[in-house]
């Protein structure tokens, strides 16, 4: 969601700047700051912007720079005159120069003249408002790009290390089994084999990943389906990081042997590289 979009028009009298900035929000929290001419256009602006965006913490501004060598502020000329007299009845041995300089600071001695929203006027500027989205728009797309390749990456390691962690799994089964073998013979107790075949089934079975590594696969592909899809899907894609997570950290918990909870940390490892970048996807 983060991005950069600007734009400019030249005017006759002015030139008019229009700069977006977007990070990252759960929704569109959208802040605009534009001159007070164009005040009653906010409404219809934010609802334009809205419709681009959707999400993101959305700074929109727009600069206005005069160009040309008229100004819409005035000298209040009555008010300063006014002034002056007053101020010569106070000060009478003041020259002219000091009682102007003294009553051109005094309140209301400048006025600014009202400027009236011009329709083909505002029409370019919607123009150059619609250009900076469009420019935002392009900036977030090629991040997505860039962000969808992280994810590949990511989704692979993490499939890699699963498929490592089941290559282990006959020798987990085996090391459990001598574990147990060897503490029933310190104990030097006659036990029926087939009880301990049963007892040790039951055990392994308590242990067994096979459900989460197709649980978690499953995940996997529908990551890598969703962030192909055309739809935005920022939050589908948290949700399914969670269960990711969750799979993960089951198959940590059953896991019992040393090199596969490495890899298990490892698995952790590159889901919150995704988590801490799929906050960034609309």
């Amino acid at each position: 969601m983060t991005g950069f979009g600007k734009a400019t028009l030249q005017l006759p009298t002015k030139k008019i700047t229009v700069e977006v900035k977007s990070l990252n929000s759960k929704g569109l929290d959208l802040n605009v700051r534009m001159p007070s001419l164009y005040r009653e256009m906010e409404l219809g602006l934010r609802t334009q912007i809205a419709s681009r965006l959707e999400r993101g913490k959305v700074d929109f501004s727009i600069y206005i720079e005069s160009t040309a060598e008229q100004t819409s502020t005035k000298v209040n000329a009555p008010i300063v005159r006014a002034y002056i007299n007053q101020l010569r009845e106070v000060y009478a041995e003041a020259d002219e120069t000091e009682l102007m300089k003294m009553a051109i600071r005094m309140p209301d001695t400048m006025k600014v003249e009202r400027e009236e929203i011009d329709a083909t006027e505002w029409d370019k500027i919607k123009e150059v408002i619609e250009e900076s989205l469009t420019n935002i728009l392009t900036f977030r797309r090629d991040e997505g790009m860039s962000l969808e390749k992280e994810f590949q990456l990511r989704i692979g390691n993490i499939r890699q290390y699963m498929n490592d962690t089941l290559a282990l799994d006959p020798e987990r089964v085996q090391a459990i089994k001598d574990r147990l073998q060897t503490a029933i013979e310190e104990l030097k107790v006659n036990v029926d084999e087939n009880r301990f075949e049963q007892e040790l089934i039951y055990y392994l079975e308590k242990l067994d990943i096979t459900e989460e590594k197709v649980r978690l696969t499953n995940h996997l592909d529908y990551f890598l389906e969703t962030i192909n899809g055309t739809e935005a899907n920022g939050r589908k894609l948290g949700f399914i990081t969670q269960e990711m997570g969750r799979e993960i950290n089951t198959m940590g918990s059953k896991s019992n042997h040393a090199q596969m909870q490495k890899l298990v940390v490892q698995m952790k490892d590159e889901l919150e590289k995704i988590k801490e970048q799929v906050l960034n996807v609309l």
